[in-house]
């Protein structure tokens, strides 16, 4: 029987360049998004190839993920392993000028989807035991601070203090968790948080190499493929053209 695997937020970048990486692999996939035709095209395309399950259901809706959920069916109820893939920044703004409304966006989502979905898929992944895994995706913006972060930059910090937290309570269950960092990605991601703007989000990649999804979905089938006795905790990834900024001085200033 192959490993089963759930990937929230599957219709755009690393949640779709993961379901095709593991798909190539032969394992059979629960994927979820907001976006019907986008879900369900993907699903089609990768029938041909394993077995998939798609769930058209926003991680936010809590009684939405619970209805999916428990409506699996029996041939997808076994999981070895769930991506929390699902995630978004709104805005760049800083603090003073953003709308409350995108700061709470960004926590239903980042924070409380992620909570949703791993609490409603614990007792499946401890029932499959040693091997199994939780992948959380993080990001350097959780380590790193930087203008117009601010909520978007704490919903990772989060993610990241609670991947160690949550594999504290996991210790004796088999059960893995990791939590990937990215740096710089080109992603749809991007133009989200750009309100769509494609220029700004060309001239944001322009010249720089960045991180592609394929090279996150190959990192995280190389976490889920380690052996089981190993946990990788925390994986930060930056393209070789991205590094530290240093501090930002305000001089003459109030």
């Amino acid at each position: 029987m192959s490993d089963t695997l759930f990937i929230t937020g599957a219709t755009s970048g690393f949640g779709e360049a993961c379901a095709r990486r593991f798909a190539e692999a032969g394992w059979k996939l629960v994927l979820t998004g907001r976006r019907a035709e986008r879900l369900n095209a993907l699903v089609e395309e990768l029938s041909k190839q394993t077995e998939v399950h798609g769930l058209v259901v926003d991680v936010r809706d809590r009684k939405g993920m619970e209805d999916a959920i428990a409506s699996l069916p029996p041939s997808f109820a076994k999981l070895r392993g769930l991506i929390n893939n699902a995630g978004l920044a709104v805005g760049t703004d800083p603090a003073p000028k953003c709308s409350l409304d995108d700061w709470e966006t960004m926590v239903d989502t980042n924070i409380k989807g992620l909570l949703t979905t791993t609490n409603l898929l614990l007792p499946r992944l401890i029932a499959h035991g040693r091997g199994a895994g939780i992948i959380n995706l993080g990001s350097i913006a959780g380590n790193y601070p930087y203008p117009g972060s601010h909520v978007y930059g704490g919903s990772k910090a989060f993610v990241k203090q609670f991947s160690l937290n949550l594999r504290c309570d996991l210790q004796g269950t088999g059960v893995r968790v990791t939590n990937i960092e990215p740096g710089l990605c080109e992603s749809e991601f991007s133009l989200v948080r750009f309100g769509g703007d494609q220029a700004r989000y060309d001239a944001t990649y322009a010249g720089a190499e960045p991180i592609q999804p394929q090279d996150i979905a190959d990192t995280i089938f190389w976490v889920m493929n380690t052996p089981a006795h190993v946990n990788i905790n925390r994986l930060e990834l930056m393209p070789v053209s991205q590094t530290w900024a240093g501090f930002a001085i305000e001089r003459g200033g109030k």
